[in-house]
């Protein structure tokens, strides 16, 4: 099973990936993930992408669908596996399609408002060792600055400035949303309350992928 997850920056895609994860064992998969891999592990993708964003440009879709053909070929997601942070516009939905790949059976969209998501992401601390991820109000540290896992100093990202929240604010009501329609039109999508609490969106969003199972199960007895 494909799962999707629609939504604003900000919105709890990684949240409710990690939570389906644990859940169901669908791995999370991220094309932001990925690139961070390649180029660390200099692979030969990695050095094409390293060299675009040294440029200061932005990974090409090529690229970026031919790292993801390589992850989703792997044995961990022969079941199924959620897409967190691709597509991001219609035309990567529509090269996503061409893979060739079983078609996407559930998208989530998790609807916040652009106020709560400046709210969460200006309060949003990360460790820049090992990724942890903190926020000041809901999921503070436990010393004041510095990460409970490896004790590094947290740091606010630089895309995690107003101003810049902002400008991605933009460009997702721009080109992502367009996939709502796409996917709704499709049969495909579950529209998600993520202004509500944290467990409130992951019961929702369990709910829903119960229910696609449970129909795929029947269609197959």
């Amino acid at each position: 099973m494909r799962i999707i997850l629609l939504g604003a920056p900000g919105s709890g895609k990684g949240t409710v990936a990690e939570a389906l994860r644990s859940a169901c064992g669908f791995p999370k998969v991220s094309t932001g993930d990925l690139l961070r891999e390649a180029v660390r592990e200099k692979t030969p993708l990695g050095l094409v992408a390293a060299a675009q964003m040294g440029k200061g440009g932005l990974v090409d879709d090529a690229t970026v669908l031919a790292l993801l053909r390589e992850r989703l070929a792997r044995e961990d997601c022969r079941d199924g596996y959620v897409l967190d942070g691709f597509p991001r516009n219609l035309a990567q939905a529509g090269s996503l399609d061409a893979l060739g790949l079983s078609g996407p059976e559930i998208v989530f969209d998790l609807r916040v408002s652009d106020q709560v998501v400046l709210e969460r992401l200006a309060s949003r601390r990360s460790c820049p060792r090992c990724e942890a991820i903190y926020h000041l109000v809901n999921k503070p540290p436990k010393k004041a600055g510095f990460c409970d896992v490896c004790g590094t100093a947290l740091v606010q990202r630089a895309d995690d400035t107003p101003e810049v929240i902002k400008e991605r604010l933009k460009t997702y009501h721009a080109q992502t949303e367009p996939l709502v329609a796409r996917y709704a039109a499709k049969g495909y999508l579950h529209r998600i309350d993520g202004d509500a609490p944290a467990g409130t969106v992951l019961r929702d969003v369990r709910r829903a992928l119960d229910a696609a199972l449970g129909r795929r199960e029947g269609a197959g007895s």
